[in-house]
């Protein structure tokens, strides 16, 4: 079971969930417009056989909005501290999109804290002109109050076309996500991902095991990018998945599942190939916001409870 709190993490409130137990971990890090909470189904699928951690990324979520440019070293630093206060020396990381960027320049910093890097429907290229544009625009989107554009596009896109009707639960979960991240949060991370640097050097000379995880249809990383990016890098292993688009782990969970426990567990992403997992009923479906109150009306009451502590002791 995931355990949700707060935790100071480089100086930075950040908001995490972890399971507590097994002796090799797992640290998932969400993509642009997600939270901790898109990782939910896809965690039971792990928990079994390692201990897994989830965060929200500066900027989303309810973790810290940190400043008006958060780069993905400041967001690297942060998941160091969150290691330390946890008590985790060495982690595989998986990162989805954005969080394959944060994962790159943790391992760029700090590869002895590392058992594996997983770029999930990631890409260790820098972004190109058109995209740090594109990337402008949406910043001007948000600060002109019109976020709603993102929302109505952004979700939807990340799945494949044959998957959105079935999954348009996960869709509308993830429009209601950008509705309620700050903006000042979105506008950070976008500055950020236009200042990236290219880390396909750095990962042809790491020692990390590394792993890539493609979807045959995503509509923001191509099957040309990707194949592109896996010819460049013949030190990582690679896997595809043949119905995904941009969100392989809610679209083909088992398979990725399936992935990342044999990369993790036995250093090859095809040891569990096939493999079938006793999947928990769902919960019953609570939205984002009502998610987000019920945490941090908790929070509130262990604040309470600890200031009651602390008076007790002082008057004692």
């Amino acid at each position: 079971m995931m355990k949700e709190k707060f935790i100071m993490a480089d100086g930075t409130a950040l908001h995490v969930a972890d399971s507590g137990r097994g002796e090799r971990c797992v640290v998932l890090i969400h993509g642009y417009l997600e939270s901790m909470y898109v990782w939910d189904d896809f965690v039971p699928l792990l928990t079994p056989e390692v201990r897994v951690v989830t965060v929200d990324v500066p900027g989303h979520g309810i973790s810290q909005v940190l400043g008006e440019v958060h780069t993905m070293e400041m967001m690297a630093d942060v998941m160091r501290g969150m290691l330390d206060a946890l008590g985790i020396e060495r982690a595989t990381f998986v990162g989805h999109s954005m969080g394959g960027y944060i994962s790159l320049a943790f391992c760029a910093r700090y590869p002895e804290r590392l058992d594996g890097l997983v770029l999930l429907s990631s890409s260790p290229n820098p972004d190109d002109e058109t995209k740090r544009e594109n990337r402008r625009r949406e910043i001007a989107l948000v600060r002109a109050g019109k976020k709603d554009v993102l929302a109505h596009v952004a979700p939807e896109t990340g799945f494949a076309v044959q998957n959105r009707e079935r999954l348009k639960d996960y869709i509308e979960d993830l429009v209601e996500q950008v509705h309620i991240t700050e903006d000042d949060g979105i506008v950070a991370l976008l500055g950020g991902m236009i200042a990236r640097a290219d880390q396909n050097e750095m990962l042809r000379a790491s020692r990390v095991p590394q792993l890539f995880i493609f979807g045959r249809h995503d509509n923001y990383i191509p099957v040309e990018t990707a194949e592109r990016i896996a010819a460049a890098n013949p030190q990582a292993q690679v896997v595809w998945l043949s119905e995904s688009g941009h969100m392989g782990f809610i679209e083909e969970p088992e398979r990725c599942a399936a992935a990342i426990l044999g990369f993790v567990l036995r250093g090859d992403a095809y040891a569990f190939e096939g493999r079938t997992f006793d999947r928990p009923r769902k919960a019953s479906h609570r939205s984002l916001t009502e998610r987000v109150a019920e945490t941090a009306e908790k929070d509130a009451e262990n604040g309470a409870e600890t200031e009651k502590g602390n008076d007790a002791e002082d008057k004692a």
